[in-house]
């Protein structure tokens, strides 16, 4: 599973990369988790908000920070 997190280093940004890494790490998937920040990567992959989160190349969140447990129900069912 290809798990990507696109942001800078805005607070919501920050939230949602080390939520994201805890929901990766509670669901055995440590070591999966991309941060994104070079502005070309987010233009290319059609990011226009942050934080934003795509699994396995499709964007899933953007504009908002997830809590663990819906980033957990996130990887495990593919919606929140």
């Amino acid at each position: 599973m290809k798990i990507q997190v696109y942001g800078t280093n805005c607070v919501p940004c920050k939230v949602m990369l080390a939520n994201t890494q805890e929901a990766a790490k509670l669901l055995g998937l440590e070591g999966s988790v991309q941060h994104m920040t070079r502005i070309q990567d987010m233009l290319a992959a059609g990011i226009s908000g942050t934080p934003a989160l795509a699994i396995d190349g499709e964007i899933k969140v953007m504009g908002k920070a997830l809590d663990v447990p819906a980033i957990v129900a996130l990887l495990q069912t593919g919606s929140v």
